[in-house]
């Protein structure tokens, strides 16, 4: 996952966390503020409707009615209601209490916020009630988390979409580093040495530092290259030299047999010296990428020539050889180097089989990318040995012929057109490679 999405996921995280907080708390904040409003203003009228009471005003409220006095009034959409009567209560009270209750109105009932305030004038107890309808006080509860979880969605996407933005405009130095220059870093000779410009002293310091890495990289590289040339003609000088003066001593028809077979052998171990550093050039010349890959590839071509070459050696064990293409697709790329890829699948494949074995090659589409299947019975490999093939000088069993180079350049080939090679294997069964190639046109 991408820096920037990192960010930006830790941000939305972040942000929803605080969000279900806040939801969660909103409902308990709201309903307290306004409760505690409500009863503020029920106060308040209380305080307004018996601070001036005298008994005569009392007297004017009280309404005697079968020896109970009981005053009551409320508002005509009975959202308010007032009460005042007597109270049984004999003891001297003065308090505020505050709750809720069901009251019935003119055969309708509701609940009430209501205000009970007990008092005591001229030696006679008295108890003041004043209601406030409880539906208005919930409806605005539920207006006012609304209207909060709306303004905090609507603010919250806001600052998404600024944060994201600001990020993407904090890391746009490193992305132009990453694209221009770390990309490259495989193609020292490509490199982009340019200074990128940022604001940000920690992104300029990592790109000062690839500058000079790559400085150096790119020298070294030269040198390996010029090395890797210089070593190998000077190796192959010599040992052609050798290998013409044994070939004519050779010749000598007065030599002792033991001598020839000395001669002989020694022939045999310059051969395959000088295929080992035929090999190792031919593998840094193809990871400095000193060949052209804009030729025709045509697979249906190639490996019916390949098997062709490679007849003896299949005649040899009696390997049966499948060619299953069903498709139909060509690649862009060096044909030498696919052939070379290719013959040495094809030379493993043989080399490890059993005899009456048997080489099936087949081709199919994998998300719109061709996808050329080698697979073969014989040895097999273990898991351990699958991760190792393509090391160099690694060799899976000892007993056959090679110098463990063949799967490497395979590997260097296969870099250089970016093909993804999957190795599957059972041991003394079946082993398959597969070649997932890009860029086709089929």
């Amino acid at each position: 996952m991408k820096l920037k999405n990192k960010l930006a996921s830790f941000n939305i995280i972040t942000k929803l966390v605080l969000m279900i907080i806040l939801l969660m708390a909103f409902p308990y904040i709201v309903k307290k503020v306004i409760y505690t409003n409500a009863d503020r203003n029920l106060l308040e009228k209380k305080e307004k409707l018996t601070n001036n009471l005298d008994i005569k005003g009392i007297k004017d409220f009280l309404l005697a009615n079968d020896s109970t006095e009981v005053y009551g009034s409320f508002s005509n959409l009975h959202n308010e209601f007032i009460q005042l009567e007597v109270s049984s209560n004999q003891k001297k009270i003065e308090k505020n209490i505050f709750f809720n209750d069901k009251r019935r109105i003119e055969n309708k009932t509701a609940e009430f916020r209501i205000l009970q305030h007990n008092f005591t004038y001229n030696s006679v107890n008295y108890k003041f009630e004043i209601g406030s309808n409880v539906k208005e006080i919930d409806d605005l509860i539920v207006l006012l988390h609304y209207t909060i979880i709306i303004t905090f969605l609507v603010i919250s996407i806001f600052m998404f979409v600024i944060d994201g933005a600001y990020i993407s405009f904090l890391l746009k130095p490193f992305y132009k580093i990453v694209e221009t220059k770390i990309r490259l870093i495989n193609e020292p000779e490509n490199f982009i040495h340019i200074p990128i410009n940022s604001k940000i002293s920690e992104f300029n310091d990592l790109d000062m530092a690839l500058n000079e890495m790559m400085h150096r990289i790119k020298g070294l590289f030269l040198k390996e290259k010029q090395f890797i040339g210089n070593v190998s003609h000077e190796l192959l000088t010599p040992i052609s030299v050798l290998k013409n003066r044994f070939e004519n001593l050779i010749q000598n028809q007065y030599l002792a047999d033991t001598v020839v077979d000395k001669i002989s052998d020694s022939l045999l171990t310059l051969d395959s010296m000088k295929k080992v550093i035929a090999n190792l050039l031919l593998i840094s010349k193809i990871d400095n990428k000193q060949y052209k890959t804009d030729e025709i590839i045509d697979f249906q071509e190639i490996i019916p020539h390949l098997i062709t070459n490679l007849e003896d050696r299949i005649h040899e064990k009696n390997i049966s050889v499948t060619q299953n293409f069903k498709q139909k697709a060509v690649l862009y790329g060096n044909k030498t180097l696919i052939q070379i890829l290719i013959s040495n699948l094809l030379t493993n494949a043989i080399k490890y089989n059993h005899k009456n074995g048997s080489i099936i090659i087949s081709d199919v589409f994998i998300n719109n990318s061709y996808t050329l299947i080698l697979s073969n019975t014989g040895l097999g490999m273990n898991a351990n040995q699958v991760a190792q093939i393509f090391n160099r000088f690694t060799r899976i069993n000892f007993e056959q012929e090679g110098q463990g180079i063949g799967l490497a350049i395979v590997d260097s080939i296969a870099n250089l057109h970016q093909i993804e090679i999957k190795v599957t294997s059972v041991m003394n069964q079946v082993t398959t490679f597969s070649l997932r190639f890009p860029n086709l046109k089929s």
